[in-house]
């Protein structure tokens, strides 16, 4: 069964940054690409990052593009979201996910490509 752990959510004022980490098992970390995802209320579930299994490549949604960087660190089973220069329209659950294939060197960008997920961690950044 693969467990993620998600935290350093909270509250930000606006121009602030965040941290959120996600551990995960050794298997995980050193076979599939890492995802975040975000959901406010009312909205679809929004890809925001990811990272391929090796940390070679990394993927971005353009509102946060030059704001969020993603990165991995396999050997302690960590994956970060670091976001920079936050507005209040990031304000929203952030999930992150395991991927579904293994090896890849590209990633999926549709929620429908990730098997496992995170129990979610606010952020909530005030105007």
């Amino acid at each position: 069964q693969v467990q993620l752990v998600e935290s350093g959510g909270g509250l930000v004022q606006a121009g602030g940054s965040l941290s959120l980490s996600c551990a995960g098992s050794r298997r995980t970390f050193s076979r599939h690409a890492m995802g975040w995802f975000r959901q406010a209320p009312g909205k679809e579930r929004e890809f925001v990052a990811a990272i391929t299994w090796n940390g070679r490549n990394t993927y971005y949604t353009d509102s946060v593009k030059g704001r969020f960087t993603i990165s991995r660190d396999n050997a302690k089973n960590t994956v970060v979201l670091r976001m920079n220069s936050l507005k209040p329209e990031d304000t929203a659950v952030y999930y992150c996910a395991v991927s579904s294939g293994t090896f890849l060197p590209i990633v999926d960008r549709t929620p429908d490509g990730y098997a496992y997920w995170g129990q979610g961690t606010q952020v909530t950044v005030s105007s």
